[in-house]
């Protein structure tokens, strides 16, 4: 079931949300390629979500850190525990491709979908009152 976007996500930021918004394309054509069982496929759009995340988080904290965020050490922490998580998830599903059991990809499928939308909810969406200061252009570099 593929992740869609929905305004209750937004934190009131464009680059964020776009970045969001790309975040969740990406983990929806990892689930498309879950389904097609396409290792090769798997694999490129894995690292395309490793890469993009480490863009995001850069942006996300450097943002934060220039609106003066309170939380950005916290933030900045929350990342490196996502990363974490994601690369042990990426290893263990990689390790037991032969397998590609049911239990197995809706596993990594609802991590995926997990990993991202609980990281908006529960970190990006605290910023929100203090990205509305700003304009939803508003970029520090």
């Amino acid at each position: 079931m593929a992740i869609a976007w929905r305004e209750q996500l937004s934190v009131g930021n464009n680059i964020i949300d776009d970045d969001h918004k790309y975040l969740i394309e990406i983990i929806n054509r990892v689930e498309a390629c879950l389904g097609r069982k396409d290792m090769a496929a798997l694999q490129a759009e894995l690292r395309r979500l490793h890469e993009y995340s480490l863009l995001h988080f850069d942006r996300e904290e450097r943002i934060a850190t220039a609106i003066g965020y309170q939380q950005t050490p916290g933030l900045q922490q929350s990342h490196q525990v996502l990363m974490e998580k994601l690369a042990k998830m990426q290893a263990d599903f990689v390790s037991a491709e032969q397998s590609w059991s049911p239990d197995l990809v809706k596993g990594f499928a609802d991590f995926l979908r997990n990993w991202l939308i609980d990281h908006v909810i529960k970190e990006d969406l605290l910023m929100k009152p203090s990205l509305q200061k700003y304009s939803p252009a508003y970029t520090p570099w």
